[in-house]
């Protein structure tokens, strides 16, 4: 009988891997080293940056490569390894809202929808 079990979000471990290493065979090293019983299928690696920005890896990636190039402070962006249907990619013009609290995106909505009604008075007049 197979077990099913996800670690809780940002659990952290580390594992060796080495720069010809590709996505999938990083990809089974976690899911071994978690003792993940699941199919790698079920999941992927996702790189995240501090903003909320969300990028998927893909299977002809390197994660060691595209780790590296995010520079030495690990503050700023992380691989995780996530469920495949709940990593849909998050790109930075919406990840730099994701860090507001409710009351300044409310701002934001009201001063947008205050900007999109005078362009709809201007279109009216002409």
């Amino acid at each position: 009988q197979t077990a099913v079990f996800t670690p809780a979000y940002g659990s952290v471990t580390n594992v060796r891997i080495n720069s010809t290493m590709t996505t999938p065979q990083v990809l089974k090293l976690l899911l071994n080293k978690f003792k993940i019983e699941n199919s790698p299928d079920e999941f992927a690696l996702y790189l995240v940056h501090t903003s909320g920005e969300r990028q998927r890896l893909i299977l002809t990636d390197y994660p060691l490569l595209v780790r590296v190039l995010q520079g030495p402070c690990e503050q700023v962006s992380k691989i995780f390894l996530m469920e495949k249907d709940l990593g849909e990619e998050v790109t930075y013009d919406v990840a730099q809202y994701i860090k507001f609290e409710m009351p300044v995106l409310q701002s934001f909505i009201t001063k947008l929808k205050e900007e999109e009604d005078r362009e709809v008075q201007k279109l009216k007049t002409k």
